[in-house]
């Protein structure tokens, strides 16, 4: 399942990042504002909000659902206006939204999953008191998923991460992770054998931890987000080395999930070890047409700016900050980011 830097799966398909880029290259701009309307003008009259939202342009995203919401208050209306000010950490004004989606539809399961994702987001930034009660609203949501999509993988994953997580007294416990790694393994079995590692760590037994990880890259045939989370594990244990061989061999991996590479690249930048490889996964992910939801775009050229940022490039750095805000204007880290570099 995920890595840290992760949270939800879904496919999309992106455009245009190409043809602005071009533009910040001319160093005009004036024209990057200009083509910036036209391009958004353009993408808001071809695309529904499910594209938009795929396609990381959570401005439009929400503009244009605020638009549809006040003549088609649909509950799938509000569970995308609730994923997209997910994608921006906007967990106050997300939850109304997610909240209002699964009072619509009360028996859709995705919906209580994404009420269960953003309560937790919510959980992990406020004091211990207010943590306690959005916990034991987490759990309802993640349970109450389960129970509606019992063959849904991703809501057992997320249910078995918050039993893995949360004390006993909130409804915690590894023997619940365990029991729900046993019910996904025959519906993914390289993910089984992810919550098993996971629960290894917690459980300070870094040797079958390992075997765990390594297990999920054999059910995965190799796959990429497989080679990543193994990375993930070799940071937390210091072994830094072993970390950044695991991900040159991520690289040529089969790319099972693209947002792999943005994860990849995260660990490069926290632990300060070859800022090279790491704008190349960026710039990769950034120019695939199946970008990924959980690692919209408009964070991948953050990314990409911290990146440049860190080998002096703060001309090139500046070029992906406008980039991620042109997706997404009030993108703090994005805002602090071009505000450094243009001092």
């Amino acid at each position: 399942m995920p890595t840290e830097e992760s949270a939800s799966l879904s496919a999309r398909l992106k455009w245009g990042a190409p043809f602005l880029a071009s533009f910040a290259r001319s160093g005009n701009f004036g024209c990057v504002s200009i083509g910036l309307l036209l391009l958004s003008s353009l993408i808001a009259a071809a695309q529904s909000p499910q594209d938009l939202l795929a396609a990381g342009r959570v401005d439009q995203t929400i503009q244009t659902i605020d638009q549809q919401i006040h003549t088609t208050p649909t509950p799938e209306n509000y569970n995308l206006l609730c994923r997209a000010h997910f994608e921006l950490g906007a967990w106050d004004a997300g939850i109304p939204a997610c909240e209002k989606a699964t009072s619509l539809e009360p028996n859709n399961g995705l919906y209580h999953l994404w009420l269960g994702r953003i309560y937790g987001e919510k959980a992990d930034r406020v004091n211990f008191l207010s943590a306690t009660s959005l916990a034991g609203k987490v759990r309802t949501e993640f349970e109450r998923a389960v129970e509606l999509s019992p063959n849904n993988w991703e809501a057992r994953t997320d249910l078995a991460e918050f039993y893995l997580e949360a004390p006993a007294v909130i409804g915690g416990g590894k023997d619940k992770a365990r029991a729900q790694a046993a019910l996904i393994a025959p519906l993914n079995p390289a993910i089984a054998h992810w919550v098993s590692a996971r629960i290894a760590e917690r459980s300070k037994d870094n040797a079958a931890a390992e075997r765990e990880y390594r297990a999920a890259i054999e059910a995965s045939h190799g796959g990429a987000r497989a080679w990543v989370n193994l990375a993930g594990f070799y940071r937390h244990i210091n072994r830094l080395d072993d970390m950044e061989q695991a991900l040159r061999t991520m690289e040529s991996a089969p790319l099972d999930h693209p947002a792999a590479l943005v994860d990849g690249a995260s660990l490069l930048l926290r632990t300060g070890r070859d800022y090279a490889m790491a704008i190349r996964l960026v710039r990769r992910y950034i120019a695939s047409p199946n970008t990924v939801e959980e690692s919209p775009v408009f964070k991948a050229h953050s990314l990409l700016g911290e990146l440049l940022e860190k080998q002096g490039d703060r001309s090139a750095a500046a070029e992906e900050y406008r980039a991620a805000l042109a997706l997404a204007h009030g993108y703090r880290l994005a805002q602090d980011g071009l505000k450094r570099v243009t001092r």
